[in-house]
């Protein structure tokens, strides 16, 4: 997690500053009851008596942390992050462009629109700015010190999600080149995810590895009567059965055909559109400089590789 001044990142103190900071910022604009922050700082029951003076004393670093910013920055003005006193608990009150999260939101609502117009190209392109926010594991260094909120894994589980989104967008663009490696890695690190395994049958079988696509429909079915005792899902079996029939409704898609369809919930495979996939989030803020132009073919990493940081540029003091 960072916090931006306009001479470069701020000095946010120890863990237990870094971590309130963390939990307010991924709740930004809302009030964080006082209890909830001393649960997630300590558990339920390991605070210790001193807990709540801890807890004041990182919200009074944290106000000197945002001042100091602020005063580099040439005083307050209307974009000012500011940490509020309001009962029960406290709240950061900072503008939602501020924080890489909100961006995170907001490009992967715009590409999801757009993945359903049927516009693949530009739903690809938001989705990969939208990733591309990502620079490691949400709050890493919280996370290394022993942080588990479950806000934290909602968040990850919501890059994964768009991450499979992202790759519906390629290879609706005839770009299974392009991801097939990415979406190796994904399948090696979240080997039940049955999205991402029928996106990755689907872009080896239009590689010309027929063989390989249906090798991962038998890592994925042994996994999941193994560890859960399930078959896969309706959707993944019809995707077998295309590969082994060579259905060519799994042939390349025709520019713009649309979005392919998903099993997330194991229903819609039933919708079969000629020329598209049958198979089918974080704290803080990037600088708009830093985001650059994307490649024609971008690439995007599976999610041991990059995640949200949580930066937030500190525009002035909290009150």
């Amino acid at each position: 997690m960072e916090v931006d001044g306009s001479d470069g990142p701020v000095n946010l103190g120890g863990t237990k500053q870094r971590a309130t900071l963390g939990l307010l910022l991924l709740q930004a604009n809302k009030v964080v009851a006082t209890s909830q922050l001393l649960n997630a700082l300590w558990g339920a029951d390991d605070a210790p008596t001193t807990s709540r003076k801890i807890l004041q004393n990182a919200v009074y670093g944290l106000r000197g942390v945002l001042s100091s910013g602020s005063r580099r920055n040439g005083g307050p003005d209307q974009h000012e992050a500011t940490l509020l006193t309001q009962p029960p608990g406290y709240m950061m009150r900072v503008a939602p462009e501020q924080v890489d999260l909100h961006r995170f939101h907001a490009w992967v609502g715009e590409g999801r629109e757009k993945l359903a117009q049927g516009a693949s190209e530009p739903a690809a392109s938001l989705l990969h700015d939208a990733l591309g926010l990502w620079r490691g594991p949400a709050l890493a260094d919280l996370v290394e010190a022993g942080i588990e909120w479950p806000e934290l894994v909602a968040v990850q589980k919501a890059r994964l999600d768009v991450l499979e989104d992202y790759f519906d967008a390629q290879l609706a663009c005839n770009r299974h080149h392009v991801v097939l490696a990415d979406l190796e890695m994904m399948v090696e690190t979240e080997p039940l995810r049955e999205r991402s395994c029928g996106q990755l049958m689907l872009a080896l079988y239009r590689c010309g590895r027929q063989a390989d696509a249906l090798n991962v429909y038998s890592r994925i079915r042994t996994a999941l009567v193994e560890d859960l005792g399930l078959e896969p899902g309706r959707g993944l079996q019809q995707l077998q059965q295309a590969i082994l029939t060579q259905d060519p409704e799994l042939c390349l898609p025709a520019p713009g055909a649309g979005r392919p369809f998903t099993t997330a919930d194991g229903s819609a495979a039933t919708e079969r559109r000629p020329a598209v996939l049958s198979v089918a989030p974080v704290g803080g803020a990037v600088n708009a400089e830093a985001l650059g132009t994307h490649a024609a073919e971008p690439t995007v990493r599976p999610p041991t590789s990059e995640t949200v940081t949580g930066r937030m540029p500190v525009r002035s003091p909290a009150a």
